[in-house]
């Protein structure tokens, strides 16, 4: 099925735009340019739709451009058989109904010369200013012949980079886009279908993120009739079956309307017709579709208070489903969305959705980034421009945005960047947590603290070692809510390295490239070691780790990169040695080592089960030992990692976190694995001035109320 198939001006569809007739307008285009003082007939449709938004706009350059990209591209024919000049005209005209500035239609109209013509950014420099040229550039494509397979990804690497700088780079190649889905039929199936899914995957959800949402409604419907052509038919179907005179949603609507003038509210209310996609989600969700499934109520009004002042009527003159309200005007959306939603129960217990909004909150939610017009234009009697504090205060370059130019620049590689590209888009919600210092991180949904913490420092985030959620110790997998206030905690020691299992948790490709990245460049440590047993806790499933601050600010977290100084002695001097983290070994453990990869001599406690484990597999053991006086790290402490079994009770790992710094030792890490039959589990790895100090440690913890046993850590052996 062709992508005209979708018959997006069917007065079935949301909304009704005017078509262009291609054949009569390439009738027109073919007698040429007319006189300097005219207007050429052939874009008279775009002056009067632009002049519908800017009344006052200035022509003189459209119709330049119009004669230039008629002369260009004269001779070119589109394979549906117009005049090539007739799809220029088209994007333009698209851009015009939504509002666009003259700047963007000039553009609009020369998208396609630089490509497709003789015509070089220089000339369109010299005649058209920077502005158009930069769009034009924007929107050009990278040559195959120079980029082969990459040219598609990179040539989206490239607006992407130019959207950065300037929005309306994107709202351009989004009209294009859409005209060429809607004259797609002509081309072969399988073509077809490789575009509609780079529109579905790349392009719709920029139109979404951009608020476009007039521009993305039409793309989903487009895309929808091409890859699922017997459901696109069969909602179809439903939605001409349902059309007549009997419409539930026109009873509703006179009620509401009545409603509001005897309240005194000025306000338009209108039905408004879901599209295809919509009525196709709205049956997969409810199974049966009910009279007003086919559209919602639309409530425009003249001011912001006036919106809540119809809210208030609504629910009192009507009953309410409460679960269906949504305050988008308080909290709006990250792509410039605002709106009250709603629903009541109308005659005969038929529920009608209903959106409230004012005249411009509407122009936005259709327009979006296009309905900002100019958002470069310098306002003389505006004040300064502030760094924006979020992503909400500069909609020209929303928070998405940056943080995709910013992981793209890693992308080195465009198989990478293309797959990172699609898999973020997919992300269609977004959340905004806050920082300690009064700052705002906006986030994906489902984000967790490993996001954050790369989101706010950067490659610093490989040295994190936990976090505080609204005030709380949480681990870096803890998944973040919309406004939680997130503080990461970073270790000291500026060595230490991510954790491989970071990448289960990441959700934006900033994070994720980092980790892979740094795991690149330290490819010894992409895995966890099975020689060397080094886990900071149990490791079982379903445990909440708790990385924690030391509460003494010398105590540096667990490095990856290197071993320190342990003061312990093997037979070979020149090796390096390292405590195994399984079992923490202090003086005056009885040791064994054994060497692992890379030469190092990694030792543990005689009585680890790690041991057996190692000479069953043909590890010859290493001898070691304490050297006089040592076992000591570089500033005289050592570490040890202890189990203490309790059972629950209120304040219980406050008043274990007291005994343990009241014995001077420093909590370096701490697990506390879920309450199991009133019982619980915290193994902390912790940091003393001196191992003598251990035994009294263990008392002191065992004295804690609740606390029936502590143990150093005996983690059971790896198989295999």
């Amino acid at each position: 099925m062709s992508a005209e198939a979708a018959d997006p001006g069917a007065p079935l569809r949301r909304r009704s735009r005017p078509r262009i007739d291609l054949r009569r307008l390439g009738r027109v285009a073919l007698r040429g340019p007319v006189s300097r003082d005219r207007l050429p007939d052939a874009i008279s449709h775009v002056a009067e739709a632009h002049r519908a938004h800017h009344p006052d706009a200035d022509l003189t350059i459209l119709r330049r451009a119009y004669v230039l990209a008629e002369s260009s591209h004269r001779g070119q024919m589109r394979k549906s058989g117009e005049p090539y000049i007739t799809h220029p005209l088209a994007v333009t005209l698209i851009l015009a109904e939504l509002g666009a500035e003259t700047t963007t239609l000039t553009a609009s109209l020369l998208h396609d010369t630089v490509e497709d013509t003789e015509v070089t950014l220089d000339q369109v420099k010299e005649q058209f200013g920077d502005e158009v040229c930069y769009l034009v550039d924007g929107v050009t494509k990278l040559e195959k012949v120079d980029y082969g397979a990459a040219a598609e990804p990179e040539t989206f690497r490239k607006m992407l980079v130019a959207t950065g700088n300037d929005v309306r780079v994107m709202s351009i190649k989004l009209a294009d886009r859409l005209h060429n889905m809607r004259t797609l039929g002509v081309m072969r199936p399988e073509k077809q279908a490789r575009i509609a899914k780079v529109t579905r995957d790349v392009l719709i959800p920029l139109a979404e993120r951009l608020g476009v949402q007039a521009l993305k409604t039409e793309l989903e419907d487009l895309v929808f009739a091409i890859l699922h052509p017997e459901e696109y038919e069969e909602t179809r179907a439903l939605i001409a079956a349902a059309t007549g005179p009997d419409d539930p949603l026109e009873t509703i609507a006179d009620n509401v309307t009545h409603t509001l003038r005897d309240a005194g509210i000025s306000a338009e209310v209108l039905i408004r017709p879901r599209h295809f996609v919509s009525v196709h989600r709205v049956r997969r969700k409810r199974g049966e579709l009910r009279g007003t499934d086919f559209g919602r109520l639309l409530v425009l009004v003249g001011e912001d208070a006036d919106c809540y002042a119809v809210l208030g009527e609504l629910h009192t003159c009507f009953t309410p489903v409460i679960s269906e309200f949504k305050d988008f005007i308080a909290a709006p959306k990250f792509n410039l969305y605002q709106s009250l939603h709603t629903a009541v129960v109308g005659p005969e217990g038929a529920v009608a959705e209903v959106l409230i909004r004012t005249h411009r909150m509407h122009k936005v939610a259709e327009a979006g980034v296009v309905a900002l017009g100019n958002p470069y234009a310098q306002d003389p009697a505006a004040p300064p421009p502030t760094e924006p504090s979020d992503e909400r205060a500069d909609p020209t370059r929303p928070g998405w945005l940056s943080r995709l130019l910013d992981w793209q620049e890693s992308a080195t590689d465009p198989d990478t960047f293309w797959t990172t590209l699609r898999d973020d888009l997919a992300q269609d919600r977004e959340i905004t947590v806050f920082r300690t210092d009064g700052g705002t991180l906006g986030l994906p949904a489902g984000a967790s603290c490993v996001d954050a913490a790369y989101a706010q420092y950067g490659d610093l985030a490989h040295t994190a070692i936990g976090a505080r959620v609204n005030g709380r110790l949480a681990t870096l997998s803890t998944v973040l809510s919309d406004g939680d206030t997130v503080q990461p905690l970073l270790a000291q020691d500026t060595a230490s390295g991510p954790s491989p299992d970071w990448l289960d948790h990441a959700r934006t490709p900033a994070a994720r490239i980092a980790i892979t990245g740094w795991f690149s460049d330290h490819p010894d440590e992409a895995k966890p070691d099975p020689e060397t047993v080094e886990a900071t806790g149990p490791g079982t499933q379903g445990e909440t780790s708790v990385e924690r601050e030391a509460p003494e600010a010398s105590a540096p977290a667990r490095s990856r990169s290197g071993p320190r100084p342990t003061g312990v002695v093997v037979d070979d001097p020149n090796a390096q040695v390292r405590l195994a983290g399984c079992c923490t070994p202090v003086p005056p453990d009885e040791l064994t080592g054994f060497v692992v990869r890379g030469g190092a001599v990694t030792v543990h406690r005689r009585e680890c089960p790690a041991v057996a484990a190692m000479q069953e597999i043909g590890r010859a053991p290493v001898a070691a030992r304490w050297a006089d006086g040592e076992g000591r790290e570089s500033d005289g402490g050592c570490r040890v990692t202890l189990v203490a079994e309790s059972f629950g009770r209120p304040r219980l790992l406050a008043d274990l976190t007291e005994a343990i710094a009241t014995a001077d030792a420093a909590i370096v890490s701490a697990t506390v694995e879920p309450p199991s039959e009133q019982r619980v589990r915290h193994t902390y790895t912790l940091r003393l001035p001196d191992a003598a100090g251990l035994p009294g440690l263990m008392r002191a913890m065992r004295d804690v109320a609740g606390v029936y046993d502590v143990s150093r850590a005996q983690h059971p052996a790896p198989t295999g």
